[in-house]
C-alpha cells in the first residue's frame, strides 16, 4: 500500500482547517494552498470531494471559503485516507474494487493480509487530526 499525493496533500489540508477552527472563519483555499504549498486546482479537486461527503462546509462569494464541519478530535487520518485513496488494502486481492483472487480459498498467505489491513485501519483511525495538529517529531515511533 502507497498513499498517494492526494491522501498526503487531504491530511495536511485538514490540519490547517483545524488550525484555524477556532476562530469560526472560513479559510480561503487561497490561503491554504499558499501556506501548504499546494496547487490551488488540486485542492479544489480534493477539497470538491470532502464538500460531497460533508466533512467540509464551502461558502462563495465574500467571505467564502471552507471549514470544518466538526471538531479536529472527532476526524481520523483513516477516515480521510479511505476517501482520497478508495482503499487501504495492503494487496489487491483485499481491495473491494480488485478482482476476485482464484487462489482465494487455499491462499495461506490471506490471513496475513487480512491481519495487516486490520492493523492499518486501526492504527490509522487511532490518529485523529487533532493529534496531527499537535504532533512532535517522533511522536509515532
Amino acid at each position: 500500500m502507497m498513499i498517494s499525493t492526494r491522501g498526503r496533500y487531504a491530511l495536511r489540508v485538514f490540519i490547517d482547517l483545524a488550525d484555524q477552527y477556532s476562530t469560526f472563519k472560513n479559510v480561503r483555499l487561497k490561503d491554504i494552498s499558499e501556506r501548504q504549498k499546494i496547487s490551488l486546482k488540486y485542492l479544489e479537486n480534493i477539497m470538491s470531494l470532502f464538500v460531497k461527503h460533508k466533512l467540509v462546509e464551502g461558502t462563495q462569494g465574500k467571505g467564502g471559503g471552507y471549514k470544518l464541519t466538526r471538531k479536529p478530535e472527532e476526524y481520523t487520518a483513516g477516515e480521510i485516507l479511505r476517501l482520497t485513496e478508495l482503499s487501504l488494502a495492503p494487496v489487491s486481492c483485499l481491495d473491494c474494487e480488485g478482482p476476485e483472487c482464484p487462489q482465494k480459498e487455499t491462499c495461506r498467505t490471506l490471513p496475513m493480509w487480512r491481519n495487516l489491513e486490520k492493523i492499518i485501519t486501526n492504527y490509522l483511525d487511532s490518529i485523529t487530526i487533532a493529534d496531527l495538529q499537535n504532533s512532535e517529531e517522533g511522536m509515532w515511533i
